[in-house]
């Protein structure tokens, strides 16, 4: 999932782009000159990024360079295994529940106390 800048007769359009099974599909969002739609794609750049206050559980790599997509097992194996409430919030509203418990049970990062506490957890939020 992304946002697409296309340019047309001198003019930038954003659409948004996703895929639907082995299609990629461009979903048209508005022009560049509107604000809305400015706002729009920096937020979903802010949402693609590691939050400034989170950076210290991001001690051994340059946060800033951690993407939230393409980074997303290291960034859910480092907060199971080291996070706070905070933090874990943060990931709830990023990841879904089933690809964080997916990283926890597949994880040799995640120690077998921090696994134990996340099934739990878990269990009892489903």
């Amino acid at each position: 999932m992304g946002i697409i800048v296309k340019t047309i007769r001198n003019k930038k359009y954003a659409y948004h782009s996703y895929r639907v099974g082995e299609k990629v599909v461009h979903k048209y969002i508005g022009p560049l000159s509107d604000g809305n739609v400015a706002s729009r794609i920096e937020n979903q750049k802010q949402e693609n990024r590691v939050p400034e206050k989170f950076y210290q559980f991001f001690w051994d790599v340059d946060p800033k360079g951690l993407n939230t997509k393409t980074h997303s097992r290291y960034i859910i194996e480092r907060i199971l295994e080291l996070g706070d409430m905070h933090t874990l919030r943060w990931i709830q509203r990023i990841y879904p529940a089933k690809t964080i418990m997916e990283v926890c049970e597949t994880s040799r990062k995640v120690s077998p106390k921090s696994k134990n506490l996340w099934r739990i957890w878990y269990e009892d939020a489903q």
